[in-house]
């Protein structure tokens, strides 16, 4: 409805992005089986029962649930289009609220993983000595916890409100948040990397080591900050446009692409494993174990 109201509005480009189907279902298979794998190494490797790795599980989960609430949100829409599941609207409408609220839930506990992690690296990085002090299993547990809760809640109240502006501006601000958290922490871990390897050149020796492993840290914060902020920054940015000029030519224009921002956050759901689990060693020796059945 709104890709036909904005075509008189901004011309051809306004009419959306036609997204296919298999490529939804595509990407949120593979970020199912990408997490599912990382969820099933964690819990394998005693090596890797550790609070930092219990937050990288988490938002696996979260990951793996973003993509389980829209495969089931697509066929289920499939189902009833080509008449092969039957219902009452008032079920549909109920069917909808619930999946819905796992979409919603997903994301919020998402997010907030992203800022667990942020917040756990930059304890780790500043405060190594104290860390198992800081940062107990009881600590940890308090705090996944804590997001799993707030998360569930939050959603349904965002749900059940969802017209309303307070509530949207709510949600952003969320997001404005964790963005201005993980961009302050990453920023200051970043510093410190560029102080090493500035250290590192005044001894005039070549300890090339070190120098790729402070490079390595640096650039890995910046592709979080950039993945972060492309692969959520249109969705919120659509929000912000709902409330603040939901009636306005370009913003009815910018609404059309919505498909294209939810592929977005499943490909976050898919960059997410590559760049938290996948780039430790101990976690990608016990992923070719799950791989191959060697338990």
């Amino acid at each position: 409805n709104q890709s036909n109201a904005t075509v008189g509005a901004g011309g051809g480009w306004c009419q959306g992005l036609d997204i296919p189907n298999e490529l939804f279902l595509a990407l949120g298979l593979l970020s199912l089986v990408e997490n599912l794998l990382v969820v099933a190494a964690i819990l394998k490797n005693r090596n890797l029962h550790s609070p930092t790795y219990y937050f990288i599980c988490c938002l696996a989960v979260s990951d793996m649930l973003v993509s389980i609430s829209n495969l089931a949100e697509m066929l289920f829409m499939l189902l009833l289009e080509h008449g092969v599941l039957v219902m009452r609207p008032s079920i549909v409408r109920h069917m909808d609220s619930v999946i819905d609220t796992l979409i919603c839930s997903s994301v919020v506990s998402s997010l907030s993983f992203l800022g667990v992690i942020a917040v756990d690296r930059y304890i780790t990085i500043f405060y190594a000595l104290r860390y198992h002090s800081i940062m107990t299993l009881q600590r940890a547990v308090a705090t996944m916890a804590s997001v799993w809760l707030a998360s569930t809640v939050s959603s349904t109240v965002l749900i059940t409100y969802y017209r309303s502006n307070t509530i949207l501006l709510c949600l952003i601000g969320f997001f404005l948040f964790m963005l201005v958290l993980m961009l302050v922490l990453y920023i200051h871990m970043f510093a410190l990397a560029r102080q090493h390897l500035h250290s590192i050149s005044s001894q005039q020796k070549p300890p090339t080591a070190h120098r790729g492993g402070s490079l390595k840290g640096a650039v890995t914060l910046t592709i979080l900050l950039g993945v972060f902020f492309i692969c959520w920054g249109p969705f919120f940015f659509h929000l912000i446009l709902i409330v603040t000029c939901p009636t306005n030519p370009f913003c009815t224009c910018f609404f059309s692409y919505f498909n294209l921002f939810l592929i977005l956050i499943i490909c976050n759901s898919v960059i997410d494993p590559l760049i938290y689990a996948f780039r430790s060693q101990e976690l990608r020796r016990t992923l070719r174990e799950v791989v191959t059945c060697s338990w």
